[in-house]
C-alpha cells in the first residue's frame, strides 16, 4: 500500500517551524508496511488542499495531512476537507463535551472559537484527541483514506499510536511488516557495510537490511514482509553474531545514555557534568530519559574561563600555560565538578566546536574529554573535524561513551 503524508501550514514553508510530523508519521507507516512515496508541504489554502488531495488519491491509498485545524480563521483545513467530500459542518456533541471539560481543566471559558473546534464534517469517522481541542477526521473514498489530524506534535504522535495505527492495521492487514534494531557504535558506515557484505548477501527474500547512520552510530534495521516474517528472530540473532566484537545495543530505545542510566540506577551511584563546548548536550541527552534523578546530580556549563576557575577550582596557571582546551584544563574540570556536586563519577568537556576558535595545534573538532572516578582521572583527545553541530553532538556521544567504559570497567 503505498501512502503520501501532506503537511499544512504557512509556518512550515516559511521556516518558522521544522516539520517533524512528517518523519514521526513515515515511521509509523512503515512498520504497518506501506510505503511513503511523498511527504509535501503545502500552505494554507483550499485551493491548494484540494488540488494536492486530488493528485495524491491518484497516486496512493493512504493520505495523511496534519496541521491547520486550529480554532482561527487562517486555519482552513477543516472547511477544505468538508468541501472536498461534499459534506457540511455540524456540531458534535461528544466532542463538544470534551472541549467544555478541557476547558474547565484549563481554568478558561468557552468561546465560539472553542465550540467552533467541535463542528465537523458529517459523514467523517472522528478521532478522539485526549491532548487538546482539535479532533481528527478520516474520510473514505472508493476504498482509500484521508486521515486529517492536528499540527501540534505531542498531539498528532498520540493520535497516530492509539487511534491512527490500529485502524489502519484492520483496515489493511496484508501490508503489515516487522523490524528489529540495532545501534552500533565507533565503526564508520562504509567499513560496517564491508563487515557485513557476506552475511547480508545472504538473506533470503522477505528480509532487508537498511543502514541508517547518524553523526555518533549507525543504526540497521532488518526488515521483514510476508514469508520473512517467520524468519525475522533467527537471522537477528545472526547479525548480532556477524557484530561480535563490536560495541552495539538492541532496540529502538536503546542507547548509550540508557545503558549508563541503567548502570548508575543498579549500582546506586551519581554522575555531574562539566562542560565547556558541548553546552549543556550532555546534561541535556540524560535528563530526556525518565528517570535521571535517580543517578544525575546536575553540572556546569564552564564556557567562559573564570567560570571555569571561579566555580571548578581549574588553576589559573594550567589556563595560561596549556590553554582551555588541554586535558590539565579539563581534568581539572572532571575532579572539579565531581568534588562540587560530591558526584561518585563525572565527565567534562572544553575542545573548539567551530567553525571558528582554532589554533595552531588546536584544530576545529579537537575535544578533551575527561572521566574522574572514585579510582582516578583519565582523558582522551578527539579530532571531530565536522560542522559545530556535529561536533557537539558527537563530543557528547563520546563523553557517555567514555562514562560507560569506565563505569562497567570498574575504575
Amino acid at each position: 500500500m503505498k501512502a503520501i503524508i501532506i503537511t499544512i501550514g504557512d509556518e512550515i514553508l516559511l521556516g518558522q517551524i521544522l516539520d517533524t510530523n512528517s518523519r514521526f508519521i513515515a515511521r509509523q507507516l512503515a512498520c504497518l508496511g506501506m510505503d511513503v512515496i511523498e511527504t509535501r508541504s503545502i500552505p494554507d489554502e483550499g485551493g491548494v488542499i484540494a488540488a494536492t488531495l486530488d493528485d495524491a488519491l491518484a497516486r496512493a491509498g493512504v493520505i495523511i495531512v496534519t496541521g491547520g485545524l486550529g480554532p482561527t480563521k487562517d486555519d482552513v483545513t477543516k472547511r477544505a476537507l468538508a468541501a472536498y467530500f461534499h459534506s457540511r459542518l455540524t456540531l458534535h456533541e461528544e466532542t463538544l463535551a470534551w472541549i467544555e471539560q478541557l476547558t474547565r481543566q484549563r481554568g478558561r471559558a468557552m468561546n465560539e472559537y472553542s465550540r467552533g473546534q467541535a463542528c465537523l464534517p458529517e459523514g467523517c469517522k472522528v478521532l478522539f484527541n485526549s491532548k487538546g481541542t482539535a479532533p481528527g477526521m478520516w474520510f473514505e473514498r472508493e476504498g482509500k483514506v484521508v486521515i486529517s489530524l492536528p499540527g501540534v506534535p505531542f498531539e498528532m504522535e498520540e493520535m497516530m499510536e492509539r487511534e491512527v495505527v490500529p485502524a489502519l492495521r484492520a483496515s489493511f492487514p496484508g501490508a503489515w511488516l516487522d523490524y528489529r534494531l540495532v545501534k552500533v557504535y565507533d565503526i564508520p558506515e562504509s567499513d560496517l557495510a564491508a563487515r557485513l557484505e557476506a552475511w547480508e548477501g545472504a538473506l533470503p527474500a522477505g528480509l532487508g537490511l537498511a543502514y541508517l547512520p547518524s553523526p555518533d552510530l549507525v543504526k540497521l534495521r532488518l526488515t521483514a514482509r510476508g514469508e520473512g516474517m517467520k524468519l525475522l528472530e533467527g537471522y537477528f540473532a545472526g547479525l548480532q553474531g556477524a557484530l561480535a566484537g563490536l560495541r552495539f545495543t538492541v532496540g529502538e530505545e536503546s542507547g548509550t545514555e540508557r545503558e549508563l542510566a541503567g548502570w548508575m540506577a543498579r549500582e546506586g551511584k551519581s554522575l555531574a557534568v562539566a562542560e565547556s563546548c558541548t553546552g549543556g548536550d550532555i546534561a541535556h541527552r540524560l535528563t530526556l530519559l525518565p528517570g535521571a534523578s535517580a543517578y544525575f546530580k546536575g553540572g556546569v556549563v564552564a564556557y567562559d574561563n573564570e567560570v571555569k576557575i571561579e566555580v571548578l577550582g581549574v588553576s589559573r596557571e594550567a589556563l595560561e600555560r596549556h590553554g582551555a582546551v588541554s586535558e590539565p584544563v579539563v581534568v581539572q574540570m572532571a575532579e572539579g565538578v565531581r568534588r562540587l556536586l560530591r558526584a561518585d563519577y563525572a565527565v567534562a568537556t572544553s575542545g573548539v566546536a567551530g567553525p571558528e576558535g582554532a589554533t595552531p595545534g588546536k584544530p576545529v573538532g579537537a575535544v578533551w574529554i575527561a572521566v574522574a572516578t572514585p579510582g582516578g582521572t583519565t582523558a582522551r583527545l578527539f579530532h571531530f573535524s565536522a560542522t559545530r553541530e556535529r561536533n557537539i553532538a558527537r563530543a557528547a556521544m563520546k563523553a557517555i561513551e567514555m562514562v560507560v567504559a569506565a563505569a562497567t570497567g570498574g575504575a
